[in-house]
C-alpha cells in the first residue's frame, strides 16, 4: 500500500538520513534541473543589483539539499559577484535539510539564520531581505496554502527586494507524473502545486511576475535509478517501478515516456522573478 499521510508529511518522512539512497536516485535526474536553471538566468546580476554595500542578504524558501547554491556555486558566481557576501537564511520544515543546505555552501554564500519551519509558518518578525527564491521547492504546499505561503514570501523580502520562483508548470513532468500517481496509488493524497498556481499567488500578493519557461528533457539508463527517481517523486517508495508500468494511468504515462534508449521526461519549468513594490 502507498505510504500514509499528506504530501507534506510523506515529503518530510523522505528528507532524512534514511532516505538518503532514494535522494540520490532522485538527484541522479534531478541535477539537471539545477544546471538549467542556473543556465538560464544571470542570478549574479540580480545578486548585485540587490545589494547593499558589500553584502546582499538572501531567504532561501525549503532549501532542500542545497542544490541551487552548490550549482552557482560551480558555476563561478564567485568570480561573477566579486567581494560581494551573500548571506543566506536557510528556511525549511527538515532539519535535515537544513544541515544539508547548509554543508555545502561556500564563498560567496555565507550561512546566517536557520528556519525550521513552512514558509507560510514564517514568523512575521522575520523579514527585510535583499533576495527570497524557491527553487523546485513548493510542490508540496497544498493549493489551498499556496497563497498564504507566497504571501508570506514576498512580505519577508525588504521593498524593492528580488523574488524567484523555480516551478514546474502543470504540463511538465513533475506534475503530471504526481497526478497520475494520485489517481493509479494514492486517490486521497493531496496535489502538488503548480506553476500557474504559484504565478496566481503571485499577482494576489500584489506583485508583478516576470516568466521565462524552459523545456529540457531528463533520462537515465539504469532501471533502479529510475525507479528511485519516481518513487522520490511521488515521495512514496512503497510501489516498485514493475507495478507503475502495469497500472492504471501511471502506467499509461510511462508508456509514453518509454523509448529505444529507455525513459525521458520531459521538464517544462517557469522561471518566475519579481521586485516587491516600493
Amino acid at each position: 500500500m502507498p505510504q500514509q499521510g499528506t504530501t507534506e508529511q510523506r515529503s518530510l518522512a523522505h528528507w532524512a538520513e534514511e532516505g538518503r539512497a532514494g535522494m540520490e536516485a532522485f538527484y541522479a535526474l534531478a541535477a539537471e534541473d539545477y544546471r538549467q536553471m542556473v543556465a538560464a538566468r544571470d542570478w549574479a546580476t540580480d545578486l548585485r543589483g540587490h545589494a547593499h554595500g558589500d553584502a546582499v542578504s538572501v531567504l532561501d524558501v525549503a532549501c532542500g539539499s542545497g542544490k541551487f547554491p552548490a550549482e552557482l556555486q560551480r558555476r563561478g558566481l564567485a568570480d561573477a559577484v566579486g567581494n560581494l557576501r551573500v548571506e543566506v537564511d536557510l528556511l525549511d520544515p527538515s532539519a535535515f535539510s537544513i544541515a544539508e543546505a547548509r554543508s555545502v555552501l561556500e564563498a560567496p554564500f555565507v550561512p546566517r539564520g536557520e528556519h525550521e519551519c513552512r514558509i507560510q509558518d514564517l514568523p512575521d518578525d522575520v523579514g527585510g531581505f535583499d533576495v527570497a527564491w524557491a527553487t523546485h521547492a513548493l510542490y508540496v504546499v497544498p493549493p489551498t496554502e499556496i497563497g498564504a505561503g507566497i504571501a508570506r514570501m514576498v512580505a519577508a523580502q525588504r521593498p524593492g527586494g528580488f523574488g524567484a520562483v523555480v516551478h514546474a508548470a502543470a504540463d511538465s513532468h513533475y506534475l503530471r507524473f504526481a497526478a497520475a500517481f494520485q489517481a493509479t496509488f494514492a486517490p486521497d493524497t493531496v496535489p502538488f502545486t503548480s506553476a500557474e498556481q504559484v504565478r496566481e499567488a503571485l499577482v494576489a500578493a500584489g506583485v508583478t511576475p516576470a516568466v521565462t519557461t524552459i523545456r529540457y528533457d531528463v533520462g537515465h539508463p539504469d532501471r533502479r535509478v529510475i525507479e528511485g527517481f519516481l518513487q522520490r517523486c511521488a515521495f512514496d517508495d512503497s510501489v516498485p517501478l514493475e507495478r507503475m508500468e502495469t497500472e492504471g494511468a501511471v502506467g499509461e504515462y510511462l508508456a509514453a515516456e518509454h523509448g529505444a534508449d529507455g525513459y525521458r521526461f520531459t521538464q517544462v519549468v517557469d522561471v518566475i522573478t519579481w521586485e516587491r513594490p516600493t
